[in-house]
């Protein structure tokens, strides 16, 4: 039996849907097949995400920013949405059983000095961590019933 697959979108797929991206394969790899797109992708997955996920052992440095036009003929089983923009944006895929949306800040637009900058990286890697692993949890708790 093949995976449910759960897409990740953002409006420019750089920091925040790549981010949960890496979260939930890493925390429950074996229960979906996961994938992330954005409604105007930057074209880029920014350095920043990169960075904080490395330090907490998670490797996004391969991910690529793609565009949700990718995903549309494809089986989607639960879209989740990690923007306002992108859950606007987001259209039907035939078959979706699930939709959900968790905002969160978007940590590319922060300023201040590096260490500032870090430091709402993180924030946003941790609140995306708690939320996606808490998902996975639910899921799995689910699954054994």
């Amino acid at each position: 039996m093949s995976k449910p697959t759960v897409l990740i979108l953002c409006t420019g797929n750089s920091c925040r849907s790549h981010m949960a991206e890496g979260i939930l394969r890493h925390v429950a790899g074996d229960l979906f097949e996961v994938h992330s797109a954005g409604s105007k992708p930057a074209g880029y997955v920014h350095p920043g995400a990169i960075g904080v996920m490395k330090e907490i052992g998670i490797d996004i440095s391969g991910h690529t920013s793609k565009h949700l036009s990718e995903f549309l003929c494809r089986k989607i089983d639960t879209v989740i949405t990690v923007c306002g923009k992108a859950d606007q944006a987001c259209p039907m895929f035939p078959g979706q059983v699930n939709r959900y949306h968790w905002g969160f800040d978007d940590p590319a637009h922060a300023t201040g000095t590096e260490e500032e900058v870090l430091a709402v990286f993180r924030r946003v890697r941790d609140q995306i961590k708690l939320v996606f692993s808490a998902y996975a949890a639910g899921y799995r708790e689910k699954a054994k019933s």
